[in-house]
């Protein structure tokens, strides 16, 4: 009997194994690495020059890709989001961050001059309209840039839907996100004394325009690696280690705390929600994953309510990271499917 029972046992598993093999072969992945065909700087207001760049097929359905942060900049994976035969691929460095000039520079560095830039960024391409991809803060300026600029946009597909509502900010740097990250969150309120800390925002934002180097490298260093500690279902070294390099984390700490301490320049605290009836005609697609900590849920869920036209796609186990298998295997069929794939 117990022979039997060893064998069953068996069985099961290998029937269990194997029939899961072909759930994990369907999931899409990134498109094989590409190298841009033009290059460029774009002068814009407040003496910033904006690093842009355009690949895949020139002659193809042109599709931009914002970054999020604000401040993160480009990295090379951003390219390959699209099918490069069928897609004309443009990214760029927004103010301050990534290959963009002066670096880390938080003057005339808003959402509208920021909005303003991708216009003007379509208008020197000689684009007439294109689509818009954007992921976590990328998602927030590509739905501005969109209620802003509706004839211009063909769709859009969004991930990890960041409203920047002040409910947001206080969830995830004041109190709430906490609860989940209890031995991470210790490491980014190390720099704050007690006294400060009934507004990390605030508290931050004086270290991170501090004219001492080491105080605003420690806070920037803090600030980053809190996200860069969050951002995935289960903890990727990799990750956190970029999020906490120097210039890197100099430019994503900096720069979105000066978005948020300005409510991200937006006229009021739903600006985006109050606007939405003005792009609900554009195809989109929404993909969030369920277990987001920087930009929760519960966000998604009310810009699905909003817009219901859009297609919104739970990834139910993932994380905020577009490098989430399930999110990126959403993200990719998002693409294929503006194409006809």
């Amino acid at each position: 009997m117990s022979k039997l029972f060893a064998l069953m046992r068996s069985c099961v598993l290998v029937v269990l194994f194997f029939g899961a093999l072909p759930c994990f072969a369907q999931l899409r992945t990134f498109y094989p690495a590409i190298e841009p065909y033009r290059t460029g700087y774009m002068p814009v207001s407040g003496g910033h020059k904006i690093y842009w760049e355009e690949c895949g097929n020139p002659k193809g359905k042109p599709v931009l890709f914002l970054h999020g942060g604000p401040g993160i900049g480009l990295d090379p994976m951003y390219r390959r989001f699209f099918d490069p035969d069928r897609y004309r691929i443009v990214l760029f460095d927004q103010r301050g961050c990534g290959k963009s000039l002066p670096f880390s520079s938080l003057e005339e560095n808003t959402t509208w001059d920021l909005v303003r830039d991708i216009e003007q960024l379509r208008g020197l391409l000689g684009i007439e309209s294109w689509h818009v991809f954007g992921g976590s803060w990328g998602s927030t300026l590509a739905l501005c840039y969109a209620i802003k600029w509706p004839e211009k946009v063909e769709s859009l597909v969004l991930r990890g839907i960041f409203l920047v509502r002040p409910q947001e900010i206080k969830w995830y740097y004041q109190t709430g996100a906490h609860n989940l990250y209890p031995d991470q969150w210790e490491n980014y309120v190390a720099p704050i004394p007690l006294e400060e800390r009934n507004d990390f925002v605030k508290a931050y934002y004086s270290r991170l325009t501090s004219q001492d180097a080491d105080v605003r490298s420690k806070a920037a260093k803090a600030w980053s690696g809190w996200e860069g500690a969050t951002s995935r279902l289960h903890f990727d070294p990799h990750l956190f280690a970029s999020f906490t390099a120097d210039d890197h984390a100099d430019s994503i700490a900096r720069i979105e705390c000066h978005y948020f301490i300005n409510n991200s320049f937006l006229e009021t605290d739903n600006w985006i929600l109050e606007n939405i009836n003005k792009i609900r005609h554009i195809p989109g697609i929404i993909v969030q994953g369920r277990y987001d900590v920087p930009c929760p849920m519960y966000s998604a869920w009310e810009l699905h309510k909003a817009w219901p036209e859009a297609e919104f796609k739970i990834i139910p186990d993932a994380g905020h990271s577009a490098m989430e298998p399930g999110i990126l295997d959403a993200l990719i069929r998002a693409t294929d499917s503006l194409v006809g794939s």
